[in-house]
């Protein structure tokens, strides 16, 4: 009986061999089907690619292609290192003696602006604290630091304090086609303050910040919506007058160009009705045109 068991065992794997070994009869034979429809379709696919005309550009020869690239990089490198140094020049032809500058928040490229400024004149500055970051804390402290009067005041005090002042200095996030201005949010209640008492509104920006947008969206073009929370507590949303309250927190406020006087970036001044032509210089005219 064991024997017949153990031949049954035997013969069980024998005829499972079989089997497998049909299996792989079968898979191979797929394999070989699917290879060959493969190389027929693909030869198809060829012959198809050989009759596409493509525009001879395509086919063009272009050994100075990576040089020149290359090149383009090395001189966006350069004008990024020199940016700051470029614009510092021209600090004492803007900034000058027993002046009472004002800006907003924090921008390092107005705080070595004014830095370099101080060298050869005496002013002062009025930095608003820019809520609801307060960065105007930190440049008031870096300013106050390097020997410069400086004055910290609310947001809220801008309009009031704005007959004193001589120029407004803003910083950009870009510098949109029309000559319009991203700046960091609550800058366009400055602009407009500016606008109303007659106070130059200066923007200190790098070339690099051109942009080839228009403001389609108004003051939502290139801006973003953050949580409220640094506006408002959440334990305070379950006051009932409060509750049905929207609150917006945006990052950026677009400025119209009206209410900007002057730019001045790493490559000189301009006025914002100028801004249109620089796009020529530093955008090709299919980057820019698609924008529009």
């Amino acid at each position: 009986v064991v024997s017949n068991k153990q031949s049954a065992r035997h013969g069980g794997h024998v005829r499972s061999g079989s089997h497998g070994a049909s299996d792989s009869a079968r898979t191979l034979r797929s394999a070989d089907s699917f290879a060959s429809a493969g190389a027929s379709v693909g030869g198809g696919r060829a012959a198809d690619d050989d009759q596409i005309m493509y525009p001879p550009v395509f086919y063009a020869s272009r050994p100075d292609l990576r040089q020149t690239i290359m090149e383009a990089i090395q001189e966006i490198m350069s004008d990024l290192e020199d940016l700051h140094k470029n614009i510092n020049d021209q600090a004492t032809s803007h900034i000058h003696a027993g002046e009472v500058v004002l800006t907003y928040a924090r921008s390092k490229t107005i705080e070595l602006f004014l830095k370099s400024a101080a060298k050869k004149r005496k002013f002062q500055v009025v930095v608003c604290e820019g809520a609801p970051h307060y960065g105007g804390h930190a440049m008031a402290k870096s300013l106050a630091e390097a020997g410069i009067d400086t004055i910290v005041m609310n947001d809220a005090t801008t309009f009031a304090a704005m007959a004193r002042v001589n120029k407004v200095l803003l910083p950009a996030h870009a510098v949109l086609a029309n000559g319009g201005l991203i700046a960091p949010s609550g800058s366009h209640m400055v602009a407009l303050a500016a606008k109303h008492n007659s106070v130059p509104v200066v923007t200190i920006t790098g070339m690099f910040k051109l942009c080839p947008m228009y403001p389609h969206e108004g003051q939502d073009t290139l801006n973003d919506l953050v949580s409220p929370s640094s506006v408002v507590d959440y334990a305070e949303m379950s006051d009932k007058t409060i509750a049905d309250v929207e609150f917006i927190n945006p990052v950026h406020d677009y400025i119209p160009p009206q209410l900007v006087n002057l730019f001045i970036t790493n490559i000189g001044a301009f006025q914002p009705s100028y801004i249109y032509r620089l796009l020529a210089e530093y955008y090709h005219a299919d980057d820019w045109e698609s924008f529009e």
